[in-house]
């Protein structure tokens, strides 16, 4: 699985690590990404997104809930 957010399409970032001498050596920077389950095209699916798609709330996340038995009613005559 990649490291790019379903929803942006952000990936790596390629650039120098630049020490005090101005020596340079390659080093990457990768997106903050979290698994997520999320509704995509009405179904539950976990995806990779960045976080700051999920602060613009460009997510709807799938909330799991518990079935709750039904309550014990009398039975009717």
């Amino acid at each position: 699985m990649s490291r790019i957010c379903a929803v942006c399409s952000k990936g790596l970032l390629r650039g120098h690590r630049v020490s005090h001498a101005h020596n340079l050596s390659k080093r990457t920077w990768q997106p903050n990404l979290q698994r997520v389950r999320a509704i995509v095209d009405g179904r539950p699916q976990r995806i990779r997104v960045c976080t700051r798609c999920l602060k613009k709330g460009l997510v709807t996340k799938n909330v799991r809930r518990k079935v709750r038995p039904e309550t014990a009613a009398p039975p009717s005559s």
